[in-house]
């Protein structure tokens, strides 16, 4: 967003801006967001989501949440919900603005009837087969089909029949008849229906032929009247045929179409089909996976409407298509958890750090600020004691020069406590260090000396008598390569799954506030990163924390070197 948070202006809100200048639409602003209920909504239909409700309330328009349920073949109940709880989910309202291509099956097929009427659509009978080699190349023109000069009426005859079900699946379409030697490929004589026995998860078995996407689509857009009709840049040579349709038809509306370039992110796949197989043959478990780009996956996570709407913004709308990088999607999480999360501590591969000068039995509870970067998150207490846990690898017993951390001799401060510094070491047989000895100083409690003394390393710890113990699950990429569809040939995109995508660690020592944390709640884990608790498998007093990102920003330091 720019400054004050205005929205950012882009090539579309300059069309619009114009059209409503000149009085176009009357100054309407009407948009859709049109999903197909086949599937769960990933992160590039979130650009979407944002662009067209966005647009929608810049201009004090409408937008429609509007299914485009007309392939009944792969479309579930399922998918309708989980779009809802989506779209509501990034902060966006369609009122009473819910409808359905299905609802306008019956109004669909008499704008079929008219088409046939006027010699502008036909029955065809050819194969699937045959129809692909009809249509001919993008360098060599198509050919009509025997079927493209059948009458009026024994179409009309046909297409009824088609709908009473006489026919099998393939064996008959309805074409537009426009033109076979069409340099856009989109026009020559595209099917308008197809038939399908199938059950639809609305109208049942009330239908046996279903319109193809680039015929109901557009008018849907016009019944619902529309006025700007944004699509991805894929469906720009489909453009004239959106026109086309429309222009043939006893209609008023005529919604103006505008493409712009969907997102592509790093390490990451947006093909539907390839996340369904990702589902569907079990490499990840399930549509809400925690790696998956799809929205419901990154509400499990941990990643925040806030954080998707701010990235979407920052991307902006363009005309060509690149890829963003991933790191920036990370580093609009980061930004907005910085500001809402309350930092805790929690070590992840524990040591034993015995603080010998301090009374064996007692305890002392110290204050420690929820978030430095809100001011009314207030504080809380944490226990110290005697015995504490502190991460392995904050411990080197033969540190080099320019190791901050604990080391044999040397001086630390532990986070809201004390200064202590590192007097022995006690390893098991196998030499692995089991237990750390260390003195605290009683006068730097808090963290902090008032003799001027400094130090450089500040750990974080839990105390071992009070500690509470949860399960932690570490995610990187769910692609091992930045480009996953950039294979080895006679290989597919899932060569370069990344196998050790996730990292269980079932015994991290949390302090005890941590866990009375709910599911979907979020926290910083003091220098280990931002986390989640899980919605699907935490349970009461045992909290599954998801990391959602490293406090590591890599994309950020990037910028600062330009």
């Amino acid at each position: 967003m720019t400054e004050e948070g205005a929205p950012t202006s882009n090539f579309i809100r300059t069309i619009i801006e114009a059209d409503n200048e000149s009085g176009k639409h009357d100054g309407r602003v009407a948009t859709r967001f049109p999903p197909e209920p086949n599937g769960y909504l990933h992160i590039g239909h979130a650009k979407s989501i944002c662009l067209n409700f966005g647009l929608a309330l810049s201009y004090g328009g409408s937008c429609n949440l509007r299914f485009d349920d007309t392939n009944p073949s792969k479309e579930e109940m399922e998918y309708v919900d989980s779009i809802k709880e989506d779209v509501r989910w990034l902060g966006f309202d369609w009122g009473k603005r819910e409808y359905f291509a299905s609802d306008y099956f019956e109004k669909l097929y008499e704008f079929a009837v008219v088409l046939i009427s006027k010699g502008l659509a036909y029955v065809d009978s050819l194969s699937a087969e045959e129809i692909r080699e009809y249509r001919g190349t993008l360098t060599a023109p198509g050919k009509n089909s025997p079927h493209r000069d059948r009458t009026p009426e024994e179409n009309l005859d046909l297409f009824s029949r088609m709908r009473a079900g006489e026919f099998e699946d393939g064996a008959h379409v309805l074409r537009a008849k426009i033109d076979m030697a069409s340099p856009n490929i989109n026009m020559r004589d595209p099917a308008l229906y197809r038939i399908k026995h199938e059950h639809h998860h609305r109208t049942g078995d009330a239908w046996c032929l279903y319109p193809m996407y680039d015929y109901a689509h557009c008018l849907s857009d016009a019944i619902e009247d529309i006025t700007h009709s944004i699509c991805t840049l894929e469906f720009e040579d489909h453009r004239p045929l959106y026109d086309w349709i429309l222009d043939q038809l006893p209609i008023e509306a005529h919604p103006q179409q505008i493409e712009f370039a969907r997102l592509n992110l790093s390490y990451t796949v947006l093909s539907k089909r390839k996340l369904l197989k990702l589902v569907e043959e079990k490499h990840v478990s399930g549509w809400t996976d925690p790696r998956m780009p799809t929205i419901a996956g990154m509400r499990r996570r941990g990643y925040t409407p806030a954080a998707i709407r701010d990235f979407c913004d920052r991307i902006g709308v363009a005309k060509a298509d690149s890829v963003v990088d991933l790191e920036l999607f990370n580093f609009c999480v980061r930004e907005d958890l910085n500001k809402t999360a309350p930092r805790v501590m929690a070590v992840l591969d524990p040591v034993k750090l015995v603080v010998e000068n301090f009374p064996e039995g007692e305890e002392e509870w110290l204050k420690a600020e929820n978030n430095p970067e809100d001011a009314e998150a207030g504080e809380r207490q944490i226990p110290f004691s005697r015995e504490l846990y502190i991460e392995r690898d904050d411990f080197l017993e033969d540190a080099p020069k320019k190791f901050f951390r604990l080391a044999p001799g040397k001086e630390v401060r532990l986070k809201h406590a004390y200064y202590v510094t590192c007097t022995d070491v006690i390893k098991d047989a196998q030499g692995v260090i089991t237990e750390i000895r260390c003195t605290y100083d009683p006068a730097t409690k808090g963290g902090w000396s008032d003799d001027g003394r400094k130090v450089k390393g500040t750990l974080h710890w839990v105390s071992v008598k009070h500690a509470g113990e949860v399960t932690v699950r570490l995610y990187d990429h769910l692609f091992a390569k930045e480009n996953p569809d950039e294979v080895e040939e006679g290989k597919d995109f899932l060569s370069n799954l990344d196998t050790d995508s996730v990292k269980t660690l079932s015994s991290v020592f949390v302090e005890p506030s941590v866990l009375e944390a709910t599911a979907g709640q979020r926290l910083q884990f003091l220098r280990k990163g931002y986390f989640c608790v899980d919605t699907e498998d935490s349970e009461p007093a045992k909290p599954v924390f998801n990391r959602i990102v490293p406090l590591r920003d890599s994309w950020a330091k990037a910028q600062k070197r330009k």
